[in-house]
């Protein structure tokens, strides 16, 4: 299979998580908070264990321990500091967040914002190496479930329809193909090499700063394990996954 296929395929494939949100729709309430939590602690691992296994060695043997490399880790963490912020966005907590229709825009925009930029970085690691884009695309599908849960379950509450929450959360998953096709047209003219630490970057702001908080401070012992054995099962597989494809 040829790179722009696997980046199309899999640009395809995220969109289709968008539909996962429906499952809301008939899991009982108390059923979905119990997976909800467990699943994010699971995503912040798969985020932060591909940065540290896969994304930041696979760079470093492009760029070298040097500046440069550091530099776009940096700012591919900032970049999405600096998106948060100005959208008001918050990962994990928009299902607890006040259901006014006017955040419900604010999180698609966010959203398609968010997937064409993931789209960019992680069709740049398939312009590297097609395993490492497999890696990357698997860390950010981990992370994107639990948030496609919350996502529709606002959306409903804010007043959409079903068919209408769905459509959009599709149309701005979208957006992720859209940036890997961009990449790709960029790489016959650019050096992508770049978007792998930038993608570095982005994984340890998600997981560190969005995700995580969310799952650390649970007052019962027992959840709080749940939790970080989950967390310790994904950056588990991250290493597994590593060793299995090689260097």
């Amino acid at each position: 299979m040829t790179t722009l296929a696997w980046i199309v395929s899999s640009g395809l494939a995220m969109s289709a998580i968008a539909l996962i949100g429906s499952v809301t729709l008939v899991l009982k309430e108390a059923t979905l908070q119990r997976i909800t939590l467990p699943l994010v602690a699971f995503a912040a691992g798969s985020l932060i264990g591909g940065a540290f296994f896969h994304m930041i060695p696979a760079g470093m043997i492009r760029y070298g321990q040097n500046a440069t490399f550091f530099l776009w880790v940096l700012t591919g963490f900032t970049v999405f500091l600096g998106l948060e912020q100005l959208l008001h966005w918050h990962h994990c907590r928009r299902a607890a967040a006040p259901c006014k229709q006017p955040l419900t825009y604010l999180i698609l925009i966010g959203d398609g914002l968010h997937n064409f930029i993931g789209g960019l970085a992680i069709a740049g690691t398939f312009l590297i190496d097609v395993r490492l884009g497999v890696t990357a695309w698997l860390a950010a599908a981990a992370h994107e479930i639990p948030q496609e849960l919350g996502d529709f379950a606002v959306l409903i509450n804010g007043g959409w329809s079903k068919r209408g929450a769905l459509l959009c959360n599709v149309a701005s998953a979208l957006t992720f193909l859209l940036g890997g096709i961009v990449a790709y047209g960029a790489s016959f003219t650019l050096n992508v090499d770049f978007l792998v630490p930038f993608a570095a970057g982005n994984f340890l702001y998600i997981g560190a700063s969005d995700l995580v908080p969310e799952v650390n401070k649970h007052r019962d012992m027992k959840v709080n394990l749940v939790h970080l054995g989950a967390f310790v099962a994904s950056v588990s597989l991250m290493w597994i996954i590593r060793v299995a494809l090689g260097h």
